[in-house]
C-alpha cells in the first residue's frame, strides 16, 4: 500500500507501551503527528525523542498528539523511555508503537511489502523507518518527511510545518517560503481582488499570481 498526501490513514489497531489503539481514535478530532524510528536504543533517535519530549507543551499548545513508532516491542519501548528522558530532560508521556510485525510501516509505505526483520537484525534493516507524518483532524495525510540514519530531524521546522498546515486548513490561505507565525501569507489565486479586499482587508500585489497579506493577530 502506498501513502500519499490526503489520502485518509489505514484504522491500524496498534499495540503501544501504553496499550492496544487504533490510529483514529488516537488522532480522535486533533492533530496528530507520528514519528518512526527504525529500532530502539539507537543514537540519534534517542535524542530525536528526546526532543519531541521537551516539547509537549508546544504540541499541546497546537492541540496536536505525538505518537512514536519503532520495530521493536513494548518491554524494549519501557526501558528505552528511561534513556530518552535522560538524554531528553523531559518526561516521555507520548506512546511508542510497537511494529515488530512491521505493519504499521507497510501501511505507511516506509517498507516494502515483502520486508522482514533477520534474526539479530540492525537498524539498517529498516532503516527507512525514519519518518515523520503530519495527519489532520480529518485524518488524512497532510505533510511526510523522510530521513535518512545519520541525519537527525529539525523539530523547530516540524512545529513550523504544523504552523502552516494549522493556519492554512484555518484561514484559507497558503504560506510562502521560510513562513514563520506572523509573517505575511499568500492568498489563494483562486480569490479575486474583490474577494481578497473583502476577506482579508489591505493586501500586496507582488505578481498577478503572487498576493500576500497579513493575517489578524
Amino acid at each position: 500500500m502506498s501513502l500519499r498526501i490526503n489520502d485518509t490513514i489505514p484504522d491500524l489497531s496498534v499495540e503501544t507501551d501504553q496499550g492496544t489503539m487504533t490510529l483514529h481514535k488516537f488522532v480522535g478530532d486533533q492533530w496528530a503527528i507520528l514519528f518512526s524510528h527504525p529500532k530502539d536504543f539507537t543514537p540519534v533517535c534517542t535524542t530525536e525523542f528526546g526532543a519531541v519530549a521537551q516539547l509537549a507543551d508546544e504540541w499541546a499548545k497546537r492541540g496536536t498528539k505525538v505518537l512514536g513508532v519503532s520495530v521493536d516491542g513494548v518491554e524494549d519501548h519501557k526501558k528505552w523511555k528511561t534513556d530518552i528522558e535522560t538524554v531528553g530532560g523531559a518526561k516521555a508521556g507520548f506512546p511508542i508503537v510497537a511494529d515488530a510485525d512491521l505493519t504499521l510501516s507497510k501501511a505507511f509505505d516506509m517498507l516494502p511489502a515483502e520486508a522482514y526483520l533477520p534474526d539479530g537484525r540492525t537498524p539498517a534493516d529498516s532503516a527507512t523507518v525514519r519518518s515523520v507524518f503530519i495527519i489532520g483532524p480529518d485524518k488524512k495525510l497532510k505533510l511526510s518527511m523522510t530521513y535518512p540514519m545519520t541525519v537527525g530531524r529539525n523539530f523547530a521546522e516540524v512545529l513550523r510545518a504544523l504552523d502552516g498546515l494549522q493556519t492554512s486548513a484555518s484561514q484559507g490561505v497558503a504560506t510562502p517560503a521560510n513562513w514563520n507565525v506572523g509573517d505575511d501569507v499568500i492568498i489563494p489565486t483562486s480569490v479575486s481582488d474583490e474577494d481578497a479586499k473583502a476577506k482579508y482587508g489591505e493586501f500586496k500585489t507582488v505578481l498577478p499570481y503572487l498576493r500576500t497579506t497579513q493575517l489578524p493577530s
